[in-house]
């Protein structure tokens, strides 16, 4: 049987782990303990995402929304919430379902790698992992997915401007004034912004997130002063310091967005954060990485049963995370656009014109739409079909309320003005002829079609 090795316990190795193993291979799982204790704030598309993956044991971990607010370019904003989820408890979340799943978990650091070769190199030799403890892994196939430690000094990468982000911890007293409301906060500054969370235990997370040229940081000895002294001269972060003391050392690492440019080989792909990290403001973190991990297993089953699809599969991966990279970074991009005060200086001036000046969402047309083939999931494997690519869509739209595209807009095109469409379509043989099987799939179509136009609308 095949032997799929996966580095990384997250959400995108796990993903993969649980995809690999539905569709019937043998993973094992290498992973290592978080480094450092973390929150994180999520939405609910990122639970729906873990919940599309397959994870359960990891859902359970996870709290109700509470009230996030957000200070941005003078303006106070407590629409949104947000769930504040710690890391070690979902990380261990996730090793229980792939465990239940069948997965054989290796709580172990790797240490190096071998065996990787090119998309274009036939070798059928094995991919070599050397663990901490002296032992060996042989694999067949590897997926990396250590994030942003995954080793990438002979990768070349697309990098966005270089950020750093500074974690303190601190810690209320053990009164009664010591209980805390779960919360979140983010906030705009002259020379970055902080996101801060609190848990009903009293802990707080405090987040500086710092261009990495124009950050003026002391020396390593000095840097608990400089973050305690930066949180408590933001009067919005009074509730967050209030009646609490940084405990230990802050922990700095580089958020800059990476983008590796080759994420695939013969016998290797990288997801998650390893292939591609975006902008920590984005919020779209896990996210982003389940997206890239929820198309690798059909891209990996591609290279091992159908081969001569290799190029295929490659190409509808670099696409796609190619695509998800440079869509977060002008999410981002248009977010710092809001923050209008400080535009001159380096860290706003160095994000409210990167990746480049291409509008988030594209204004389609009926008469932009073209018809043509693209690879897509179909089946657990990668294949070619029919697809209608827009400017907003280049890789293409295959399904739209489970039914396919294509044929509808060919034949719409056919027509060619809506009220032709409507006497077609109200013979059901008519549209069962192109996949609509009842009026809830007619009526997603035809408001799909009114939106780019057809037939004037």
């Amino acid at each position: 049987m095949t032997q799929i090795l996966i580095l990384g316990g997250g959400p995108a190795g796990g993903a993969v782990a649980l995809g690999m193993k539905a569709l019937g291979y043998d993973v094992t799982l290498v992973t290592e303990a978080r480094p450092f204790d973390a929150v994180e704030g999520i939405s609910d598309r990122v639970i729906q995402g873990l919940r599309h993956a397959g994870f359960h044991e990891a859902l359970t971990c996870l709290p109700q929304p509470s009230a996030r607010s957000a200070h941005w370019n003078g303006e106070t904003n407590s629409a949104n919430t947000e769930s504040l989820i710690e890391r070690k408890k979902l990380d261990a979340g996730i090793l229980q379902d792939l465990e239940a799943a069948g997965v054989h978990v290796i709580r172990q650091r790797v240490r190096q790698v071998q065996g990787l070769v090119a998309l274009n190199d036939e070798s059928t030799a094995s991919v070599q992992v050397m663990q901490d403890n002296g032992d060996t892994l042989s694999a067949d196939f590897v997926v990396e997915a250590r994030g942003r430690a995954a080793p990438q000094a002979d990768f070349a990468r697309s990098r966005g401007p270089q950020t750093l982000s500074l974690l303190q911890y601190w810690q209320s007293g053990s009164g009664a004034e010591s209980v805390s409301e779960r919360r979140s906060m983010a906030i705009s500054l002259p020379d970055g912004w902080a996101w801060m969370a609190m848990l009903e235990d009293g802990r707080r997370y405090l987040q500086l997130t710092l261009d990495v040229s124009a950050a003026e940081l002391p020396a390593k000895q000095q840097l608990a002063e400089y973050c305690q002294q930066r949180f408590l001269a933001i009067s919005e972060a009074e509730a967050f310091t209030q009646n609490a003391k940084p405990v230990g050392v802050p922990h700095g690492r580089i958020s800059t967005p990476v983008l590796v440019e080759e994420c695939i080989g013969r016998n290797w792909i990288r997801v998650g954060d390893a292939a591609m990290a975006v902008d920590p403001l984005s919020g779209n973190g896990i996210f982003q990485a389940l997206s890239s991990a929820l198309q690798a297993p059909a891209v990996i089953n591609t290279l091992i049963r159908q081969p001569a699809d290799a190029e295929l599969a490659a190409r509808f991966y670099r696409d796609r995370v190619e695509g998800l990279f440079y869509r977060f970074a002008r999410i981002g991009r248009d977010f710092y656009q809001l923050e209008e005060r400080w535009q001159d200086a380096p860290f706003w001036q160095n994000r409210c014109q990167w990746p480049d000046a291409e509008a988030m969402h594209k204004t389609v047309r009926f008469d932009q739409l073209s018809v043509g083939m693209m690879p897509v999931v179909a089946d657990g494997l990668i294949a070619e079909q029919e697809v209608v690519i827009t400017p907003d869509q280049p890789l293409g739209i295959w399904h739209l309320a489970g039914i396919p595209l294509a044929p509808v807009v060919n034949k719409a095109k056919q027509l060619a003005n809506r009220q032709a469409f409507d006497i077609w379509f109200t013979d059901q043989q008519n549209c069962q002829s192109v996949g609509i099987q009842n009026p809830t799939q007619l009526n997603a179509i035809r408001g799909w079609l009114r939106s780019v136009g057809f037939g004037g609308s």
